[in-house]
């Protein structure tokens, strides 16, 4: 994926970097989540990505550097108006942002994100879309991982000229079944499930 950068020249990666917001809340939420995922993806899909994801801000240009863009935690975000405006120019220009919630996200990321699209609002995926098929499959869209409520997982996604920009994956927590096994103590199963539908959204990413 070939990413023009407003700020500098096009950077051809394939690398993957997690978002670092302001706001108090923990944007460093599962610490082995994205290692797990990108030594997964490297063994399964035919990646090459750098096994140790960087941190980024989102008001810096760094940002360009990186196709995609992992931000997840449990409660406050805050963007500033050049955060929003950094991240407007990024999404635009060919990045994307994957918005895991860990519960508790969702007031706060659907507030901040209309700094970045005004005029947008998430549009559910439906379990047809390509990201639920692009390598491996599921039928019924996005998995749910861990319970807390009892509500079903959604998928919501921003799109720019029909091109999905951001993905926010709500009441699933794949970042939890991403993270090393004795931290949450689940079943192989429900971490493949986890880390397939991982894959299934960086393959998505790089291959659009």
């Amino acid at each position: 994926m070939s990413i023009t950068c407003l700020f500098s020249t096009p950077i051809i990666a394939q690398d993957i970097a997690v978002l670092k917001y302001q706001g108090g809340g923990d944007w460093y939420s599962n610490p082995t989540s994205l290692p797990n995922l990108i030594s997964f993806c490297n063994a399964n899909i035919g990646t090459a990505i750098h096994s140790k994801p960087e941190v980024v801000e989102a008001g810096s240009t760094d940002i360009f550097q990186y196709p995609f863009l992992h931000m997840t935690g449990h409660g406050n975000v805050f963007f500033s108006d050049d955060d929003a405006k950094n991240l407007r120019h990024y999404l635009i220009s060919g990045g994307f942002l994957h918005i895991d919630d860990n519960y508790g996200m969702e007031p706060f990321i659907t507030k901040e994100l209309k700094k970045v699209f005004p005029n947008q609002e998430f549009v559910e995926l439906p379990a047809s879309h390509p990201i639920f098929n692009t390598y491996y499959k599921f039928p019924k869209g996005l998995p749910k991982i861990h319970e807390h409520d009892g509500k079903r997982p959604q998928a919501f996604g921003l799109f720019h000229d029909s091109r999905l920009v951001v993905l926010f994956t709500y009441e699933s927590d794949l970042g939890n079944g991403w993270e090393n096994p004795e931290v949450h103590n689940d079943p192989e199963s429900v971490r493949e499930k986890a880390l397939k539908m991982g894959a299934n959204i960086i393959k998505y990413v790089f291959e659009n």
